[in-house]
């Protein structure tokens, strides 16, 4: 895996502009903040957002990937305040689940969720390398 950071470019805080790498891809549809048994936990934004990049790691993992073979994060939010007052307890949640890795990352607000409870959506691509 090769980190695509152009020559001049300011580093970016929490992800990278681009990723190179060659293996196995990987494809995780968008995972919300509930269990494995679709219960809801907690309505918290930084809870959903912990469950829902749990939910990815998990999928990942039937793949045999791990975290740091995720190179792609789309994270779908419906509330921008509530998101952004978030900020610590997500940083915080993210390094306990993917660590110290940072792949490409994009945060979109959206009007609604399919599941009405849900505060954020999350898919990713992974590659395991060969």
């Amino acid at each position: 895996m090769r980190i695509l950071q152009p020559p001049g470019w300011a580093k970016p805080k929490g992800y990278a502009n681009g990723i190179a790498c060659q293996g196995t891809l990987v494809f995780v549809a968008g995972q919300i903040g509930w269990t494995a048994d679709a219960r809801w936990e907690t309505d918290d934004f930084a809870g959903q957002f912990a469950q829902a990049l749990r939910n990815v790691v998990a999928v990942c993992a039937e793949a045999g990937a791990k975290p740091e073979h995720i190179v792609r994060l789309a994270w779908f939010i419906t509330d921008k305040p509530a998101y952004l007052a978030a900020l610590k307890e997500i940083g915080a949640a993210y390094r306990a689940i993917m660590g110290r890795h940072f792949p490409t990352m994009t945060v979109v607000e959206v009007g609604a969720l399919v599941e009405d409870r849900a505060k954020i959506e999350i898919e990713a691509t992974a590659v395991i390398p060969d």
